[in-house]
């Protein structure tokens, strides 16, 4: 009688050494040993030593973004799980917080920028209004962060907290989530602050979205300026000037705005559209 299991085999490349069987695991399918090699190049940040070299610091530092809610030694233990039976290195946690200070933040920028990016595929349902991509600004401002004299010094503490917080401010692709880019730093500088240093990374074939608060004359004409289109909603009190297309003001009081534009209607590139 034929058996029921069927083997399936693939041949992979793999770093050489003692990290090679899988090379730590699931990491190395999204992110090759080659392109973390590349980035360690790039940033002049390589130091092969015998039991932690720098490519191996790499994933650590990923996998502890996997594993947040355990310590340093027990993320080791998960990233080298599937090297059962090899000599692997049992490192301390202070050697591991030694490798990542040693690694820095260079390289994991470097791999970040290579890997960031929109992921849908043209038949990626929900991604596309149109012939646009959807993209959005997502933000966040209560990211905690170690106590540190390091860190105090640089984010400060906010009124209603002890500790220090993060702001973190990032441009999605809106179907799949996926970043696209990302800028963080302390909380008193605002998220059109934030978001005006992802502007480069708009095209024109990109949708923005965004809630209000992203709708001052400043960011909105400096979002356009990039070519690509906007769709936001507008705070309450907010009127169009009818005597100076595409820009907006501030009221202090509710107003009554005229229904603007019908379905199938073009409008001129330099004219702000409200529709209610």
């Amino acid at each position: 009688m034929p058996s029921p299991l069927t083997a399936i085999t693939r041949t992979v490349t793999v770093a050489a050494g003692r990290f090679a069987p899988g090379h730590l695991g699931e990491l190395t399918a999204v992110v090759p040993f080659e392109l973390v090699d590349a980035a360690l190049a790039e940033t002049r940040t390589v130091r092969r030593l015998r039991d932690l070299p720098s490519r191996v610091g790499v994933y650590f530092l990923l996998a502890t973004c996997l594993f947040p809610e355990v310590g340093y030694r027990l993320v080791w233990d998960k990233l080298v799980g599937g090297l059962a039976g090899m000599p692997v290195a049992s490192p301390s946690a202070k050697g591991l917080r030694d490798l990542r200070r040693r690694l820095g933040t260079a390289p994991m920028r470097a791999l970040f920028e290579v890997l960031a990016g929109p992921l849908a595929r043209p038949m990626t349902p929900g991604v596309r209004f149109g012939g646009y991509r959807t993209v959005s600004f997502d933000g966040c401002s209560s990211l905690r962060v170690p106590d540190s004299p390091r860190n105090r010094a640089w984010l400060g503490r906010t009124a209603h907290h002890g500790y220090p917080t993060l702001e973190l401010m990032t441009l999605v692709e809106t179907g799949t989530r996926s970043l696209i880019g990302a800028v963080f730093g302390p909380t008193d500088e605002g998220e059109t602050s934030y978001a005006g240093r992802l502007l480069h990374l708009l095209r024109p074939d990109m949708l923005v979205l965004w809630d209000k608060g992203f709708d001052g004359n400043a960011f909105l004409r400096v979002v356009t300026a990039t070519g690509a289109q906007v769709l936001g909603r507008l705070r309450n009190g907010t009127v169009t000037l009818t005597d100076r297309p595409g820009m907006i003001e501030q009221c202090s009081r509710p107003v009554d705005r005229p229904r603007v534009g019908r379905e199938g209607r073009t409008f001129p590139s330099d004219r702000l559209l409200v529709i209610e």
